[in-house]
């Protein structure tokens, strides 16, 4: 699944998780709430980048649905 390849999939307020730039090379995902939407695409290959609630930015690679994770990399 590539959900999070999709800006329609991403709406501001959903628990996802991110790759922050500086954490491109090792991959490490970052959770956080979207609190922005910044790719104005409506697809992009390595995720949509959202600013989080707490300020950091980053591209999706999960989205959270309660305790059911699915990874945009499958």
């Amino acid at each position: 699944m590539n959900e999070g390849n999709n800006r329609v999939n991403i709406k501001v307020g959903l628990n996802v998780g991110v790759v922050l730039k500086h954490d491109q090379r090792s991959g490490k995902i970052t959770r956080g709430i979207v609190k922005r939407i910044l790719t104005n695409s409506s697809h992009h290959p390595h995720g949509i980048k959202v600013e989080l609630e707490n300020g950091q930015v980053g591209r999706v690679k999960e989205i959270h649905f309660g305790k059911t994770i699915r990874n945009s990399r499958n």
